[in-house]
């Protein structure tokens, strides 16, 4: 068997950008890909994600006449702002942004990505899994090529689960209850962390089936007072009981959690093994990783957390290269040297190999964790919309529903609050709310 070792990467982060004008540009018409690969050219990428460093490296080597400037504009929002900033000004805009699949949808509606279904994007449809194309796909437009990919599962501390006789978990009101036992046999230890995330929210909500966000081009309707707020049910217990670790992930007492074993499990996106392995080294061979807990005995829905493309710009003068490297880097051989530095795959190829799936993960005491994420990948929920605007709506989560976690509110309150300021923020930028 294969074993398994990563180099650390991390979700981008979530957080609030504003919309940006609506405008409109394409990059129709443009040249044959291999043909302006051969020809040469210089690139700028803006991308914060580790494992392209190496992949714009042999892409130079195989194709001597392009030169390609990587530049780390920030993760996440902070890239987002720059970029949009740099659209507005006209000048500065790279070729090639990385761009998480919750934003977008913010990025296309204004039309500053290029359409590139007519460079070959449009003979894709089938190669990446079902989640990240969507996100691509907007309208009748590909705005961008998957990168990887978030498919969710439940990691856990299998040491403490036994250490303290709790049964793990496989739906969320069993959940409920082993958040419950786990603090009993051991004050010490919570069953997660969460101070407020809307993007773990969002996840809930998508693998409950609701769909809070209908976006038909420029009129959104957004309900979060329905079958949204399903997930109330199971986290509002979990609040109310204190049964939260208080901690913000990604930060110092998060990882020293999860290395000392006071977080028992995480729920979250496919790419968190190499965090684990480097942010908890002590726990090692003590977690495992299991499906998502599901909302009805006996099923198998998912849904995605985290996850970028790559995007060619509208502004971008050099469209057909900028594609050549983007298929390069997504469905050549950028793939292999992408998953060989940790990143997790949006193609199905990969995720169906079976060298993929017999992967051993020594963190995780030699199990085959490839294929429960691969099971999660194909079983995520369909019909999943974000807003046009998720960046910003993202960015006040914590101002209404995150206060549920400091007791000025319920989530089902919160939730209410945080749709009427979507609904007014939409409403600002010129769309049709309904």
């Amino acid at each position: 068997m294969k074993h398994h070792h990563r180099t650390a990467l991390r979700a981008g982060a979530i957080a609030g950008a504003s919309l940006i004008a609506l405008a409109g540009c394409s990059a129709g018409g443009a040249e044959d890909p291999d043909a302006a690969a051969e020809a040469g050219g210089e690139l700028t990428i803006w991308a914060w994600e580790p494992t392209l460093e190496a992949v714009v490296e042999a892409y130079e080597a195989e194709n001597e006449g392009v030169d390609i400037e990587l530049v780390n504009a920030g993760t996440g929002n902070d890239q987002y702002t720059a970029l949009q900033n740099a659209i507005q000004a006209g000048s500065g805009v790279p070729d090639v942004a990385q761009i998480e699949y919750f934003a977008v949808p913010q990025f296309a509606i204004a039309e500053s990505l290029a359409d590139i279904s007519d460079l070959g994007a449009a003979d894709l449809d089938g190669t990446f899994a079902p989640g990240p194309w969507n996100a691509v796909s907007q309208g009748d437009a590909i705005v961008g090529m998957p990168m990887d990919s978030g498919p969710m599962a439940m990691f856990y501390n299998e040491a403490v689960f036994e250490r303290l006789g709790v049964a793990v978990p496989t739906t969320w009101e069993e959940y409920v209850q082993a958040a419950r036992d786990l603090r009993a046999a051991d004050p010490s230890v919570s069953i997660t962390n969460d101070t407020g995330d809307a993007g773990l929210a969002t996840s809930l909500m998508w693998q409950s089936g609701a769909e809070p966000f209908a976006v038909d081009g420029t009129t959104v309707a957004v309900d979060l007072e329905g079958d949204a707020a399903r997930y109330a049910e199971i986290w509002q217990p979990l609040i109310d009981e204190e049964l939260f670790a208080p901690v913000t992930s990604w930060s110092d007492e998060w990882f020293a959690g999860m290395n000392d074993g006071t977080i028992a499990s995480i729920t979250t996106g496919a790419w968190m093994p190499a965090n684990l392995e480097t942010g908890a080294p002590d726990a090692a061979g003590d977690w495992r990783v299991a499906p998502m807990p599901q909302w009805e005995a006996g099923g198998a829905a998912s849904a995605e957390n985290g996850g970028s493309s790559l995007a060619v710009t509208a502004d971008s003068e050099q469209a057909a290269l900028a594609y050549d490297f983007l298929e390069y880097a997504t469905t050549g051989d950028g793939v292999q040297i992408r998953l060989d530095a940790g990143a997790f795959p949006a193609t199905t190829a990969d995720l169906e190999s079976q060298e993929f799936l017999d992967v051993e993960f020594e963190y995780f005491g030699g199990q085959q964790a490839n294929q429960v994420f691969a099971d999660s990948s194909a079983n995520v929920v369909d019909g999943w919309s974000y807003l046009p605007y998720q960046v910003y709506a993202n960015s006040i989560f914590n101002d209404t529903v995150g206060q549920a976690y400091v007791g000025d509110t319920t989530i089902v309150d919160g939730l209410a609050a945080w749709q009427e300021q979507i609904d007014a923020y939409g409403e600002e930028q010129g769309f049709t709310i309904e």
